[in-house]
């Protein structure tokens, strides 16, 4: 007879958890796992792993990438899945919500440029100056538009932007 440890059990239960909610959840040798669900015409996907110190990370990886970041437990990546689907199905009823995928999936864009710029090029320290400057602007056109705009989701707060 087969004994389960109580890590593959608490791993289970959260597998069906995640089905529950309707997602699809695809095991990577035991250790990896991508959880997929599709709500209206989009997709929403995440990874998570366990790591050597027994500790889990998560990102979304679609509708675009971001890092989420590193939990004690599987039952912590479960809790935040449900409130990011929750915000997501919530934010899907947006007449802005396609808008507001492209604009992310232009700054994800403009990440990985100024990444190349860095690696590929011997950029002036006036050139990064500048960049800088636009950076803090964007970044402050942010907090002035979270100013003036209706909060929707109060069960959780914001993780950056307070």
């Amino acid at each position: 007879m087969a004994i389960m440890s109580s890590r593959l059990i608490r791993h289970q239960f959260c597998i069906e958890e995640l089905r529950k909610l309707g997602a699809k959840v695809i095991s990577i040798q035991g250790i990896m796992f991508y959880v997929k669900f599709k709500i209206k015409n989009t997709k929403l996907s995440y990874m998570y792993h366990i790591k050597t110190d027994n500790t889990y990370y998560l990102e979304r990886i679609k509708p675009y990438f971001m890092t989420i970041g590193d939990f004690n437990s599987e039952e912590d990546i479960i809790d935040i899945i449900k409130i990011d689907l929750e915000q997501f199905k919530n934010a899907m009823n947006s007449k802005n919500f396609n808008d507001f995928i492209e604009v992310d999936k232009s700054l994800t864009k403009l990440v990985r440029y100024f990444e190349d710029l860095f690696l590929y090029y011997n950029v002036s320290k006036d050139d990064i100056n500048t960049v800088q400057e636009e950076v803090n602007h964007l970044l402050e056109k942010i907090v002035d538009i979270k100013e003036k705009s209706q909060r929707i989701y109060h069960k959780k707060d914001p993780d950056v932007l307070k």
